[in-house]
């Protein structure tokens, strides 16, 4: 290595080494600069919490008649302009008004306080009530417990400020009312010469993909001049979901928050629990959704959020709620920054409409759709594509949905029917073989000798023209289909309050008998769809045992799990389950059974017989291929590696 070599490598680790030094320095003045924000911001929140209290008691004896509290208040409030400003006091110490706009399918309650929406109530939808009633309209939150808040830094004289709005009052103006859209207009005073303005609009034009939209634009008057250094502005949202549904154990299954990564057809859950879970996201967020069984709260940020840490606590079973949620998001801040353009949507999960949910004049899609759980892959894929567009269809003509259900078995019943017809004549032909195979197995009657009885049973069935696989293909097909249906009908708005027979709503489980017990995994009611299910399994599970057994006796050792534990599981499994799902299963294995009974009769043996024969001839007089005279050779090795390993 000559010295430049070694000059040049001196020279680079002497930066390096210095780089390291520099950084590590000017990362530790950060934290201590970081800690000292943070000791002066708890010390202003503690006073600010402390003048508060004081002043509601100074108020509190004020109001009692005490004189001596009267200059006790005067000399709070004094403090409380000392510290955010002639305007910022007032608007703290200002009274608070409610008032509602509605449309046709949603009525809104807004507040002054914080200007924040306290609820939004569906004009087209019930919920039970605690003596399990439809008698209430459904309300996405809790008055109560609901918040929305911005949070910021702004400049008092020598004293910085942390402005949460929730704790101030906004002045409304009257709502305004063109083309039918209804703006509400709510400001909050930061100085004389600087507001923070909020920008409600609410749509009354017959699109369901708007009507439960609400753009919510935040706007920034004069604001630049007030607001301390930052980088970004907080967003605090919270609130009670009501218990909408008869199950809870059902309803909580499918509420979460749910959040979408900007670009990506699919969406991100913190998943199911019954305790209560949390999530950080450091990167671009679009959107956030509080979202319950059959109806969603979503947070629409078009130029998305830069960081969210969201979570939920589940409620207590019988307290009339669901969950907790709470989200809080940043947005970027900069001093040329004049406002944001958010949106809400407050509705049902309904397919239909969700998709139609777009933003912007170019109508940007944002899979709002994706709420809806309909399965990933495959699954998602026939229900977004058959299941839906058929049941849609028939929607128009068919006024119930116990029909539908119906016909929709009936139909994929008759997709599938070519499947099914081979497979029972796979089986047939595996029936008809059957003493054949036997022979082979007294011809190999020892252990050292399976690959040779394999190898000719396999040349059995070729000759026979028999695909061992042939029974399993239209399970293999129909699984997918059940999987389908499995994601589609709890998650079917459209069967929420539809009756049909005994059942009051087929989104949820049907109840014939009410026990003053709870049978643990199964519930402390008798669903008789779930019920008739489980029998049905057990018909079918028990006639095709009879089918295969014999000719297949590896099925012996599996008739406990699948005649006998399998319906027992499914019964105790679907008891809470959608009674349209159970009774759409419950279809399913009618029909099947009829359509094996059916094919049964239509099919004569000794046609089959004939068919095996004519096929038996045909190979026979063919040449192997090349395929099955490796396969014969390589059984052959390792026939002999074994007698080889023996000696």
């Amino acid at each position: 290595m000559d010295k430049k070599s070694i000059g040049g490598i001196v020279v680079v680790a002497l930066l390096f080494v210095g780089f390291a030094y520099l950084n590590t320095r000017e990362q530790k003045e950060y934290q201590e600069k970081m800690a000292v924000w943070q000791a002066y911001q708890d010390s202003v929140k503690m006073a600010e919490q402390v003048e508060l209290q004081e002043a509601e008691a100074a108020q509190q004896r004020v109001e009692n008649g005490d004189s001596v509290a009267l200059s006790a208040a005067e000399a709070a409030r004094e403090r409380r302009v000392s510290m955010f400003g002639e305007t910022l006091a007032a608007a703290r110490d200002a009274a608070s008004e409610e008032f509602d706009v509605e449309n046709e399918v949603m009525r809104i309650t807004f507040s002054t306080r914080g200007g924040q929406i306290r609820n939004v109530v569906l004009k087209d939808y019930t919920r039970y009530a605690s003596r399990g009633e439809r008698v209430e309209p459904v309300a996405l939150m809790d008055p109560e417990t609901a918040n929305f808040a911005l949070t910021f830094f702004v400049k008092n004289g020598l004293n910085i400020v942390e402005i949460n709005t929730a704790e101030y009052t906004f002045a409304a103006s009257p709502v305004e009312t063109a083309d039918g859209v209804r703006t509400v207009r709510m400001t909050l005073p930061v100085t004389e010469t600087a507001a923070l303005e909020y920008l409600y609009r609410i749509y009354d034009t017959a699109a369901p993909g708007r009507d439960y939209l609400v753009d919510f634009d935040v706007r920034m008057v004069g604001m630049a001049a007030v607001m301390a250094n930052q980088t970004s502005v907080g967003i605090d949202w919270s609130n009670t979901s009501y218990q909408n549904e008869k199950g809870f154990k059902n309803e909580n299954m499918y509420t979460t928050v749910a959040y979408r990564f900007p670009g990506e057809r699919a969406i991100e859950e913190l998943g199911m629990s019954e305790d209560s879970r949390t999530k950080e996201v450091t990167s671009a967020v679009n959107w956030v959704a509080f979202k319950q069984q059959f109806f969603s709260s979503v947070f629409i940020a078009p130029q998305n959020v830069s960081y969210a840490s969201m979570g939920f606590t589940t409620a207590q079973p019988g307290s009339g709620y669901i969950k907790d949620f709470t989200a809080r998001m940043t947005v970027p801040y900069t001093p040329q920054t004049e406002g944001y353009d958010f949106a809400f949507y407050f509705g049902p999960n309904k397919y239909s409409i969700l998709r139609k949910v777009t933003l912007g004049e170019e109508e940007e899609e944002i899979a709002l759709e994706r709420l809806i759980p309909l399965g990933w892959g495959i699954f998602g894929w026939i229900n977004r594509w058959c299941v839906i567009p058929v049941f849609d269809f028939l929607r128009n003509f068919i006024g119930s949905f116990g029909i539908i259900i119906l016909i929709l078995a009936v139909l994929i019943r008759l997709v599938i029917s070519p499947m099914t017809y081979k497979s029972y004549v796979s089986m047939a032909k595996m029936r008809l073989i059957k003493p054949q195979v036997d022979e082979l197995t007294k011809k190999y009657p020892k252990q050292e000798d399976a690959m040779k009885r394999q190898q000719a049973t396999m040349e059995l069935y070729k000759k026979a023209g028999i695909n061992p696989m042939g029974g399993c293909i239209p399970m293999l097909i129909q699984m997918p289909i059940l999987i389908a249906m499995f994601r589609f009908f709890p998650a079917s708005i459209e069967l929420r309050d539809q009756h049909f027979l005994w059942a009051d709503d087929l989104s949820s489980y049907d109840s014939v008998l009410n026990l003053p017990f709870s049978i643990p995994f199964y519930g402390d009611h008798v669903s008789l769809f779930a019920l008739l299910m489980a029998l049905s399994t057990f018909a079918y599970s028990y006639y095709n045992y009879q089918q295969t057994a014999s000719s297949q006796p590896q099925m012996a050792g599996m008739k406990f799990m699948m005649v006998y534990m399998m319906p027992i599981m499914l019964l105790f499994w679907f008891n809470d389950y959608s009674s349209g799902l159970c009774y759409y299963y419950l279809l399913s294995n009618l029909l099947t059974i009829g359509q094996t009974l059916v094919i049964r009769r239509m099919v004569d043996d000794s046609k089959i017989q004939a068919i095996m024969a004519a096929n038996a001839a045909k190979k026979s007089n063919g040449k192997k291929s090349k395929f099955q005279q490796r396969y014969e050779e390589l059984m052959r090795q390792q026939e002999a590696q074994q007698r080889a390993k023996r000696k």
